[in-house]
């Protein structure tokens, strides 16, 4: 189905294309119960089930987290979920958002959309755009953007390179047909993402040591590891640096206090695999800068298919721990500096330290990202590391009206 060309006027907005032609015989419902909620989270496993690459959530954590009653996001948010059927079977699924405290921090007035799976047809994604559209737009904000799932500090982007290997835990996957779904009904790129890998087998650039060596030579400089003895207390000094870090313009916008429990809740058990890859910074006593770098988590998550127990029994956790033996990948999961301490070597202390212990563990590669395009102080810091980008995400955006 051809698409219809979307006119794009920069000052960075679109100007109200028209959707594609919507596909014969669709419905869009709303998930309102349990029943439509377990529907939603496992249809990836459908439309996916033989992709080498996918990698299959957990679909008893993927349904608590689109549950109103469940997810602390919604507190602030409003957020409604939509399933496409055609012939009663189902052919794709879509979130719509609208989150108050990140246009009331970033003075906008966007939506979201997000949780994006849909068969290979430009009619059903349009069907599915439009009805997020529709949500968003009577809900108050003039553009939507995405995807988000739910949130910028939660997996976001369309992958549009990289597609030669499975995603790393916390980064989304889709087919290539995707972004082509996107262009055709109307939508205009936003801004890129990147994701790097650094091999263990390769030598970090001498530069990168000279810059640690200086740091950790630095009068007050100490660096260790997170103390699990005071998860709380170390919590707090990650969030307090996190925070330092945030500005309206685009992007993360702070987060509830409740949320920020889940997100420690989930990670806890991933840190606790390896803590001597989660580090701390500290400057005369202050907490300066982290870096949590967890084992990639996909690795056993993929031969769980979508389920920790089945008939009763723990068949997924049973597959899951004996995968876990063979993770060869970290992912460099959060990473921040304080203002007013950058520019000191802080982050080259940081990445000689975690690319020894990691090629001690005996891990092979890790992968560092998200980063923006636009960002090229962070961009130009991961480069001279060595390591190389290996996959682009990309994000979307169009007016709400057609």
């Amino acid at each position: 189905m051809a698409a219809r060309e979307a006119k794009v006027v920069r000052k960075g907005r679109v100007e109200a294309p028209r959707w594609a032609p919507r596909a014969p015989g669709i419905t869009v419902e709303e998930v309102t119960d349990a029943k439509g909620r377990e529907a939603f989270a496992t249809l990836p496993l459908t439309l996916f089930q033989g992709d080498r690459n996918f990698v299959p959530p957990i679909v008893a954590e993927r349904r608590d987290f689109i549950d109103p009653k469940r997810n602390p996001f919604f507190e602030h948010a409003r957020g409604a979920f939509f399933l496409a059927r055609q012939g009663g079977r189902l052919v794709g699924r879509i979130a719509a958002v609208n989150d108050a405290r990140y246009n009331q921090y970033h003075q906008s007035d966007v939506g979201s959309f997000g949780m994006f799976d849909c068969v290979d047809d430009v009619g059903v994604a349009s069907a599915l755009f439009e009805t997020a559209a529709q949500w968003v737009g009577a809900s108050g904000p003039r553009s939507i953007l995405g995807p988000l799932n739910l949130a910028f500090h939660h997996d976001i982007g369309v992958l549009v390179e990289g597609f030669d290997r499975p995603p790393s835990m916390m980064m989304p996957y889709n087919p290539r047909y995707y972004a082509r779904l996107f262009e055709a009904n109307g939508f205009a790129k936003l801004k890129d993402l990147f994701s790097y890998e650094l091999m263990a087998s390769d030598a970090l650039p001498e530069k990168i040591r000279t810059f640690a060596d200086r740091a950790r030579a630095t009068a007050g400089v100490t660096i260790r590891r997170l103390d699990l003895k005071d998860p709380q207390g170390e919590m707090a000094r990650i969030r307090s640096i996190y925070e330092s870090m945030l500005a309206p313009g685009f992007g993360f916008a702070p987060i509830s206090q409740a949320e920020f429990e889940r997100a420690v809740g989930i990670l806890r058990p991933v840190i606790m695999l390896r803590p001597e890859l989660c580090l701390m910074v500290e400057v005369h006593g202050e907490a300066a800068a982290f870096s949590i770098t967890v084992p990639d988590t996909n690795v056993p998550q993929k031969a769980a298919g979508g389920y920790l127990s089945r008939f009763g029994l723990p068949i997924g956790l049973a597959k899951m721990l004996w995968a876990a033996r063979n993770i060869e990948k970290v992912r460099v999961l959060l990473f921040g500096i304080r203002p007013g301490f950058r520019r000191r070597g802080l982050d080259a202390l940081l990445a000689v330290e975690t690319f020894e212990e990691a090629r001690r563990l005996g891990y092979r590669a890790g992968e560092v990202g998200w980063t923006m395009e636009d960002d090229p102080l962070i961009n130009r810091t991961i480069q001279a590391t060595g390591a190389r980008r290996i996959k682009v995400y990309r994000l979307y955006e169009r007016p709400v009206g057609a």
